[in-house]
């Protein structure tokens, strides 16, 4: 396990599409509404052991390597993006009322909006889902969490105009004011995707701004008038 997390290609735990019937991994492109594309099977979101290729480490090399091949600018772009290097920094958020040390960890490429954080969003399939649900939203966050499973990655993301998503009952504090923040799971936010979790500035991100404005979540304006 120690050396798994210095590896380049390396072995963890990860959320796939899962067909019983077929027996099989499915790509997001297999997965249409919730069932296989062939044969209509149930899917369901399934964590299974996997192997990965730590491409951070070598980032700066792909990128380098682009510029000395002879690819459209448009290809370039595609490739750059699925890279996906980026500078920013991790903000910590304890959740507060819970009468446990558990922390929220958000990676941003704007660390100086954390003065306009009107809510945090976990992934649904974030570890500390589970640990941080109140009593009282448990059942509808395990409703919530049976929908989510039916729903390729592919669908979560593209999907912008279908704002879901489920009030976990529990507050996390800002690190620099100890403003207590709600935290949600929402499907647009993915497991895999940095750590699972972000920090939401509705008035600086039309994302957050919609989904503030569709639950009612009040905004705090940072952005001078």
């Amino acid at each position: 396990d120690i050396l798994m997390n210095f590896r380049l290609a390396f072995s963890a735990y990860g959320e796939v599409n899962w067909c019983e019937a077929l027996g099989t991994v499915l790509a997001n492109d297999e997965v249409v509404n919730g069932v296989s594309e062939r044969g209509g099977h149930p899917v369901i979101k399934k964590k299974m052991r996997q192997w990965y290729l730590r491409i951070t480490e070598y980032a700066d090399r792909l990128l380098e390597g682009l510029e000395t091949v002879a690819f459209s600018d448009s290809m370039k772009e595609m490739q750059r993006n699925w890279i996906g290097k980026s500078e920013g920094a991790e903000m910590v958020f304890r959740v507060s009322d819970t009468g446990s040390e558990e922390e929220i960890k958000v990676y941003t490429t704007r660390p100086d909006t954390i003065f306009g954080v009107d809510f945090l969003v976990l992934a649904p399939e974030h570890e500390l889902v589970a640990k941080i649900t109140t009593d009282d939203q448990r059942a509808a966050i395990n409703e919530y969490l049976s929908y989510v499973k039916s729903r390729s990655d592919r669908e979560r993301m593209s999907e912008v105009k279908q704002i879901t998503g489920c009030f976990t009952g529990a507050y996390a504090l800002n690190p620099f004011d100890g403003r207590k923040i709600p935290v949600w799971i929402a499907e647009y936010v993915l497991a895999g995707y940095g750590t699972g979790a972000i920090m939401a500035v509705p008035c600086g991100d039309q994302r957050d701004y919609s989904f503030a404005k569709h639950f009612n979540i009040p905004i705090t304006n940072i952005i001078g008038t």
